[in-house]
Formats: C-alpha cells, structure tokens, sequence
C-alpha cells in the first residue's frame, strides 16, 4: 500500500524499504525489534518458538536530511516443522524474505553451527544480507572475533553488525548500516503508523505472553489466544478473551486453584494492556478445550496464520 501524500511521494530522495529480521529460536530477533522501532510491538519471553507471526514495526523519521520509513518484519524462529502451525510460521519467514529489501540475519555469541534450515530459508532472499551478532554482552572480544570469523567463511553479507539488543549496544551502527541500503521509494505505510496489526491482535499476544511466562513444559505451546470482543468506550476498553488448549488437563493447570493462576495472567495482562493502549482495560478471561488446533487448517486460517 502506497499512502498518497504527493508531498513526500514527490521527494526524490525519500528512502523506504521491507526489513526481515529472520534466524533461529531465542536469539534475540524479537527484542531487537522493539528496540529498532522503540516500542514493544513483539512479546519477548525465554522460551524457544514464542513469536508466531510476522509483525511489521513501521519506523519513520529523518537521517543525514533524508526522510525515510523503515518497515520492520519480526518473524518466527526458523524450525523443522512438526505441526501444521509450524508448517505456516515458516510461511510468514518465507513470504518475509520474499518481500525484503534489508534482511538482518540474527544469529547470537552462543549459536550452534546446525544452520542448515537458516541458510536454506535466506537463499530464498534478493535484498542486502546484514549478519547481526548478538548477544555479545555476554561474550569476550575473542569469541566474537570467532564468530565473525566463522560467518564470513560461511556466508556473503553486505555488513556484518555485532550487537547486544538487550543493552541496546551496537543499534546505532547495525542503523547506519540498514540506511545504506535503504532504496529511494516512497512510504509504504501512512507516517502515523505504527504496525499493520490491529489492536485485537495485541491483546491476544499480551495475554499469551503471560501465558508463556507463568507456564512450563508444553502448556504454552498447546495455548492459543482469541479476542472474541473488544469494545472500546469513552473510559475504557471491554475486553473477552478465550483461551485455547488441547487437552482437559491443560485447561486445569491454565486455571489453576481455585482460580489463582488464570486470575493472575489475567491480572499481568490488563496492566500490560493498560499501558499499551493507554487507557482502562476490563479484561474477562475464559479457557476452552479445542484438541489438536495446532493441526486443523480451518481453526489456524481463523487465528491468523495464513500468509
């Protein structure tokens, strides 16, 4: 979508361009994101496989006197599928690679050497390819020089970038170096935009994250969640939401005692929500059964997961 501003559409230098930030689980792809858009539009937790969609963060401003929009792509971990959602997760990192001027290839200071799946993923790209180390917070100067060294062996990059995303070191140059190869094109986005999600689907990752933090072993990945109101008022916003799990004992343990655990979620997530959307939040939380939705093709299309 091309927003029609024919001031900015008839600036001849005016940069914009698709950002894919793409790699395997749990090396950081998600906090980089929100630290290069400078909002938390990707919910971050330990766990491997927490992000499931492609969510664009829209970035806009000015460098060096050139007005330019950057559309960020934070994508699901790279993985061997073994259910039907993982089959369209990987979908969204393909139609992101597809799509992408700039791909920030994260990889992090402790990354085992099994990329295959990786470089098979980022064979699928044209755009400039900017290897971003991170993590190297928690690594000697040596073991980055390794890293890089490795990398440079392995792969053909238009920079390679080290990076701690969490300490926000290393920002401004892996910044300079996307700006480098930002293609003159007008804005894709209006330049009020933030994302291309709608709130709805915010409230659904806020309480899912919540989910992934309160929760061990399988339970958060057998979890879904769906926003089957959200009503906003002059005061507040009415929110209702239903969470999915496979299997009767997992809605027992998302319930917990007598409640506790659902109440507490649910009592994390509206103070997240409050903040997020800037206003009072009443949130109504219930869970339901829906056996091997991670399978069921229909129940994945109606959770978003197509491409």
């Amino acid at each position: 979508m091309i927003i029609e501003d024919k001031e900015v559409y008839n600036n001849p230098n005016h940069r914009a361009g698709f950002i894919s930030i793409v790699g395997k689980p749990n090396v950081g792809k998600s906090t980089l994101m929100n630290v290069l858009v400078g909002e938390k539009l990707s919910i971050i937790t330990s766990k491997a496989q927490t992000t499931r969609h492609r969510i664009m963060g829209i970035l806009n401003g000015v460098h060096e006197e050139t007005e330019f929009q950057l559309v960020y792509s934070d994508t699901p971990g790279i993985i061997k599928p073994q259910y039907k959602l993982h089959e369209s997760m990987m979908e969204f990192v393909k139609g992101s690679l597809e799509d992408a001027d700039i791909v920030l290839f994260v990889t992090d200071i402790f990354e085992k050497h099994d990329e295959s799946e990786v470089l098979e993923q980022l064979s699928r790209t044209e755009g400039a390819l900017i290897l971003v180390i991170n993590k190297i917070d928690l690594a000697t100067e040596e073991q980055v020089q390794e890293k890089i060294a490795y990398w440079k062996e392995k792969l053909f990059t238009a920079a390679i970038v080290t990076v701690s995303a969490l300490q926000q070191e290393g920002i401004e140059k892996l910044f300079t170096a996307i700006m480098e190869y930002l293609p003159i094109h007008p804005p894709y986005f209006p330049k009020d935009e933030l994302t291309d999600k709608p709130e709805r689907f915010f409230a659904s990752e806020i309480i899912r994250e919540k989910v992934f933090l309160n929760y061990k072993k399988e339970v958060p990945y057998s979890t879904e969640v769906m926003i089957e109101e959200f009503k906003e008022k002059k005061e507040i916003i009415v929110i209702r939401a239903v969470i999915l799990v496979e299997r009767a004992s997992q809605k027992g343990i998302i319930i917990g005692d007598k409640g506790a655990m659902l109440k507490k979620i649910g009592t994390q997530a509206r103070e997240d929500m409050e903040q997020f959307f800037g206003k009072k939040v009443f949130l109504e939380q219930y869970v339901k059964v829906e056996p091997d939705w991670r399978n069921k093709i229909q129940r994945l299309k109606q959770f978003g997961y197509d491409n």
